[in-house]
């Protein structure tokens, strides 16, 4: 069964995420206790070994083992563990959105299938059970859950999916393949059938058959072949293997060494006349807490070993057998209860939401309406009046609207632009910033490809042509 916490952090408390710290079904100290244990007996174990057992030749002796510290801090530990359990989670979100769910499909024969008689009440029921019925066959071979459920043919019969001749009839059709995609088959048949008998018309045959393409290939099918195709074994070796030998090598090496045993840190170069001073050795911790914080790095392992095969019976696995029951009752109720099942039509105007006192201060003022909505444009050189025709005195009627007048203040009118007119030659404009055309070398002098702004000392005076 998932563990959900989200309503626990719906409202990001102080304390943020550690509360969760203080559960146990499906965390890390639920995965990792006894791998803990293990390394917490074996490193005092070693540790006592040294202390009361060993001799100081024997002492020597193991102090030359003080390597493993520095080839432990080489292991690329992070990097692997970091790829390995992205690809894992990857494929684990993978898998849940390829579970079948038959919502649409139930959506489609409901609006396909018309009629209230018994032939039409009946044709949209078994529609629905074999769709039903391929979802378990599916489930049935890559969930645990599922099988220790529907263990025999006859459980499945029991629970309604399928008759006695239907099953037969299943059982008949010999295949060294996995038969899961058989009630598809029947589907496809019925429906082709239909039309014959009057229970879908021919356009509604194509809806029904591509929301059935969709269930199969995006649900069915491709749930079967992640069970079939699993992550390269040649990953999961690497990261165990690196992950084994880094903490097998730190029960060794971030053992307690005596200085005079050899353990001694390399010291800083001495200058002229400088005695060199005692030797330095590593400080005498009982309880190593660094390494035991490392340890927990072995969770991401852990936690990737859970989620590789989301259809166990772990705590974090996929509730298969509550995903039946929820396809199977939403879908019968939908084709069959709920069919032409309306409520009563109400009255134009008579939806009125309201805030309650625990809602009301969340209520927003001023809803957005765009990041420039209420931006003013206040700069002369924004706005641009030209005349309507070369040689008319009469300038161009300012185009005023709603919209624009929020943009736009009084006392600068946006002005209706014709670029036609800014094309013709010899016309007089008279504007606060005066237009001329650039003519390019070996072009119509007539039609210019750009425009440039030339400033003027006065916005009465002209240029004259």
């Amino acid at each position: 069964m998932t563990i959900s916490y989200t309503l626990k952090e719906a409202e990001a408390p102080f304390r943020g995420f550690s509360g969760l710290l203080l559960h146990w079904r499906g965390t890390i100290y639920k995965l990792l206790y006894k791998e803990f244990l293990l390394f917490i007996i074996l490193y005092a174990l070693l540790s006592i070994t040294y202390r009361l057992l060993l001799t100081q030749e024997q002492r020597q002796v193991y102090a030359r083992a003080r390597y493993c510290n520095h080839s432990v801090d080489l292991n690329p530990l992070s990097f692997l563990l970091g790829f390995y359990v992205s690809l894992v989670l990857n494929c684990w979100w993978a898998q849940y959105t390829s579970i079948p769910l038959p919502d649409r499909l139930m959506w489609v024969i409901q609006a396909s299938v018309h009629g209230v008689d018994q032939h039409s009440c009946l044709l949209r029921h078994t529609l629905v059970l074999y769709a039903n019925l391929a979802s378990v066959l599916v489930l049935h071979s890559v969930s645990t859950g599922v099988l220790k459920r529907f263990s025999t043919k006859e459980r499945v019969v029991d629970a309604g999916f399928v008759s006695q001749e239907e099953r037969k009839k299943f059982e008949s059709r010999k295949s060294d393949f996995n038969k899961y995609w058989v009630p598809c088959i029947w589907f496809t048949n019925l429906v082709a059938q239909a039309p014959r008998d009057g229970g879908i018309h021919d356009e509604a045959i194509c809806f029904l058959l591509e929301e059935l393409n969709k269930y199969w290939a995006n649900g069915c099918s491709m749930l079967f072949h992640y069970d079939w195709v699993s992550i390269p074994l040649v990953y999961i070796q690497v990261v165990i293997i690196i992950v084994c030998s880094f903490f097998t090598l730190s029960l060794d090496g971030h053992q307690f060494v005596e200085p005079e045993a050899g353990a001694a840190k390399p010291r800083e170069s001495l200058e002229l006349g400088q005695e060199p001073g005692p030797a330095l050795g590593d400080m005498d911790v009982y309880v190593p807490l660094t390494t035991l914080l490392q340890f927990f790095c072995a969770g991401w392992l852990k936690g990737a070993e859970q989620i590789i095969n989301p259809f166990g019976e772990d705590d974090e696995d996929f509730e298969t057998n509550q995903l039946n029951d929820y396809n199977l009752q939403v879908s019968l109720l939908s084709v069959d209860d709920m069919y032409q099942n309306l409520p009563p039509g109400k009255d134009e105007g008579s939806a009125r939401p309201f805030y309650t006192v625990a809602t009301v201060e969340s209520r927003c003022s001023l809803f957005f309406r765009g990041s420039t909505f209420n931006l003013r444009v206040r700069d002369p050189e924004q706005i641009l009046q030209v005349e309507a025709s070369p040689g008319s005195a009469q300038r161009v009627p300012t185009a005023q609207t709603p919209l624009l007048s929020r943009f736009v203040s009084a006392g600068e009118p946006f002005p209706a632009i014709n670029l036609e007119n800014l094309g013709r030659a010899g016309g007089d404009l008279r504007t606060p910033q005066l237009l001329r055309f650039r003519v390019e070398e070996g072009g119509d002098p007539k039609s210019g490809d750009c425009v440039e702004r030339e400033a003027t000392g006065s916005g009465d005076q002209a240029r004259e042509p």
